[in-house]
């Protein structure tokens, strides 16, 4: 396994924290481990040309109107946060997104006008059947500890099972992943296009070492309901295309594929967080809106701090810097500690550094959580978002917190 260490910059990384809330200290930009070769990129969108419908190998018997309305929503930049095919939060905030960058009626509502303009996409379907690559059964998936002092011992803080990295890299959850897949098959499958598994073929997990204890042993990864070679019914996420050259960093892009975010990005000049709304819009040049996210900001304890602030930098795959001296609710025995990079860790796989001290723009290790918990003062996304809007911002973007 190959080591990459580059340095890109150093960053006063702070308020994010443990379990998915805030903070951070002195942080430095540096790479995690490169995990074994990810061939992930098999899993990319194949959408058909303009005017034509996809052809598909196993058709969709559900038609899911609503998940496919998410799916759309996602393509264009407008967060709905999982994508599960239900009426929440933050599919609504993504429809009012989409309303007010065309210019019609801001409800957050799928109704006529929006419904018109959605239909230039009905050939998009909400959902396709992937291939899960056989690398993926070789990758180590284990319990993420809980606690500072145990995460610090490890290499990475990684995905804990197959079925959790495969959730993420199509934007939704393990349980929207079984519905689409009863009994473990695509949904519409029949026994002569399912191709499955041949039986009794085991589910990929952790492999302790000979010598490895009881208690690392209980640790290992969660079973999985998903294995690598199997096709599985996903949500048809797109725009997720990495364009050759534009990404310097491998282990980067690696993490790029692997949550289904590509390079063609719009440039945000400005980015307003609502706290009341629990929203981030995105803004070119001109002034207009090219992007919005439903996000958590802040709580009674930790308030996002409102006003004018600027980026400072840009972190990917960052390792986390736990102080227990910024948590209001640290324990008195919490030591500092050094986390390593990974999707699970406290800022997930995007610190954006802000001119307020201890305060960032960052990615989260529950998904399912954003816009219905607390934070320790930060603002956070998923992890396809955080990245997304890492692409898109700069030093020069200017940033807004407001009541």
């Amino acid at each position: 396994m190959r080591i990459a260490t580059t340095v890109v910059s150093i960053l006063a990384l702070s308020a994010c924290g443990m379990n998915g809330t805030d903070r951070n200290k002195d942080q430095t930009t540096s790479q995690a481990a490169a995990p074994a070769q990810d061939n992930s990129a098999e899993m990319a969108s194949q959408d058909p040309a303009n005017g034509q419908m996809a052809q598909a190998d196993i058709p969709d018997p559900d038609p899911r109107p609503l998940m496919q309305m998410q799916v759309v929503l996602d393509r264009q930049g407008f967060g709905p946060g999982v994508i599960d095919g239900k009426e929440g939060i933050s599919t609504a905030n993504a429809l009012k997104g989409f309303q007010e960058a065309h210019e019609i009626q801001v409800s957050g509502k799928s109704d006529d006008a929006t419904k018109q303009l959605l239909a230039q996409w009905n050939n998009i379907p909400a959902t396709r059947v992937v291939r899960i690559p056989d690398s993926w059964g070789q990758a180590d998936y284990h319990k993420v500890p809980d606690g500072a002092a145990a995460q610090a011992k490890e290499t990475t803080l990684g995905y804990e099972s197959l079925d959790e990295r495969l959730a993420e890299r199509f934007h939704t959850t393990i349980d929207v992943l079984k519905q689409l897949n009863p009994n473990g098959q695509p949904a519409g499958a029949t026994a002569t296009n399912a191709n499955p598994m041949p039986s009794g073929t085991p589910t990929p997990m952790a492999t302790p070492s000979p010598t490895a204890s009881a208690t690392m042993m209980a640790e290992a990864s969660p079973a999985s309901t998903f294995r690598a070679g199997q096709l599985v019914r996903v949500p048809n996420i797109g725009a997720d295309r990495i364009a050759s050259g534009t990404v310097d960093d491998p282990k980067w892009q690696q993490t790029l594929v692997s949550l289904g975010v590509g390079t063609e990005q719009p440039k945000v000049a400005r980015v307003v967080v609502d706290k009341s709304e629990g929203w981030l819009k995105g803004y070119d040049e001109a002034g207009k809106l090219v992007t919005m996210f439903t996000v958590t900001s802040g709580s009674s304890h930790d308030p996002l701090p409102l006003g004018d602030w600027k980026i400072t930098g840009v972190s990917k795959n960052p390792p986390f810097h736990y102080n227990p001296d910024l948590f209001w609710d640290a324990k008195a025995t919490d030591q500092a500690a050094t986390l390593p990079p990974g999707p699970n860790g406290p800022v997930g796989v995007v610190w954006i550094d802000l001119t307020k001290e201890h305060y960032g723009i960052h990615g989260t290790s529950a998904p399912e959580s954003i816009g219905r918990a607390q934070s320790h003062g930060c603002v956070r996304l998923t992890n396809w978002d955080a990245a997304r809007l890492a692409g898109m911002v700069s030093s020069s973007t200017k940033v807004l917190f407001q009541a």
